[in-house]
């Protein structure tokens, strides 16, 4: 069984580095001003962001981050939300997973949630 690595987390803004891996944009909305070609995205589940209730409920005020938290937590429970976990658990258990996003605060985003998500999903197989 192979081990299970941590997703790399980088902005999606930065250059495509050879050691990304699987670039995985997690993020509902494309990047403002970005193109395909520069993003160089392999893989969008945009099951796995936010609702956009949830995103705009926790944007209106930012100290809700430990409820926004939990409240993501429980949206990734839904069954399309946890075959897609399935499926990057798979990938960041092949090599190299880079999960990219445009929020310049990453630690107090959706990303450390969903990574947590990701270690704790386990492939079928």
């Amino acid at each position: 069984m192979p081990s299970r690595r941590t997703p790399r987390v980088r902005r999606v803004y930065d250059p495509p580095e050879e050691a990304d891996g699987v670039r995985v944009l997690v993020d509902r909305l494309w990047p403002r001003g970005l193109s395909k070609e520069r993003a160089a995205v392999d893989e969008w589940p945009k099951a796995l962001t936010p609702s956009t209730e949830l995103r705009r409920w926790y944007h209106e005020d930012r100290s809700r981050f430990a409820e926004f938290q939990q409240r993501y937590e429980a949206e990734l429970t839904g069954a399309e939300q946890a075959e897609a976990l399935e499926r990057l658990a798979g990938l960041a258990g092949d090599g190299t997973i880079t999960l990219l996003t445009a929020a310049k605060d990453v630690d107090h985003s959706h990303v450390p949630t969903l990574v947590a998500a990701v270690r704790r999903s386990r492939p079928s197989g």
